[in-house]
């Protein structure tokens, strides 16, 4: 029998399921997305204003919000606090934190670990001694502490047996760059009266170091 008389069902794409009860309406996730870029309290005034909507529409979105992430439901909880809404944490989790943020954490930079990384970033491959001429002051501290860090690496050996550094892709990393084609333009800097009269000086200070080597 041929198969041309035959008629074949036409299937049709069945969208996939969604669950009903944890589906959230578009008022209750623009809720719980400013909560969650809050780091204080907000009250649902506050809330209702950022929305641009009725107090009583934010009031019906928090509720299904607080069905939403009822204890044991999910990892956040909704808390009143201070008189507004937070984002928190299941208590469940608490222990599984507080190992967690117990880890030590990595200082900041301090301000001549900031410079030496900056003309590493800009200049590199550049040799510690340049570092140090373009600083003004010995930079050795600096530069140990940075490739201790992972941040910046050693790349070489200058002619006069220099260490040559330059950024590692950890750097990168650590400041959410795409290549370091993406740092910022130094053209765009806008220093203070006083900050230009140091940068210009201690510039022609290294100027003058490098003339007399």
């Amino acid at each position: 029998m041929s198969d041309e008389g035959v008629k074949k069902p036409v299937l049709e794409e069945v969208p996939p399921l969604q669950d009903a009860e944890s589906a959230l309406g578009g008022l209750a996730r623009k809720v719980e997305s400013l909560l969650f870029l809050s780091n204080q309290p907000v009250t649902e005034m506050s809330l209702a204003e950022a929305c641009e909507v009725e107090l009583d529409e934010i009031e019906r979105a928090v509720a299904e919000l607080e069905e939403d992430l009822a204890p044991g439901r999910r990892g956040l909880v909704i808390r009143r606090v201070g008189g507004g809404l937070i984002l928190a944490s299941d208590p469940e989790s608490e222990t599984a934190a507080r190992r967690l943020l117990s880890r030590p954490r990595t200082p900041p930079l301090t301000q001549a670990q900031a410079e030496t990384l900056a003309i590493v970033a800009y200049l590199q491959p550049v040799a510690r001694p340049e570092i140090a001429r373009i600083r003004g002051v010995s930079s050795e501290s600096a530069v140990n502490s940075l490739s201790e860090r992972g941040l910046i690496e050693e790349a070489g050996r200058s002619r006069f047996g220099a260490a040559i550094y330059r950024t590692s892709p950890l750097f990168e990393k650590v400041f959410g760059l795409d290549g370091l084609e993406a740092l910022p333009d130094p053209s765009r800097f806008d220093p203070t009266p006083d900050d230009e009269r140091e940068i210009r000086e201690r510039l022609l200070a290294a100027g003058e170091q490098r003339s007399e080597a």
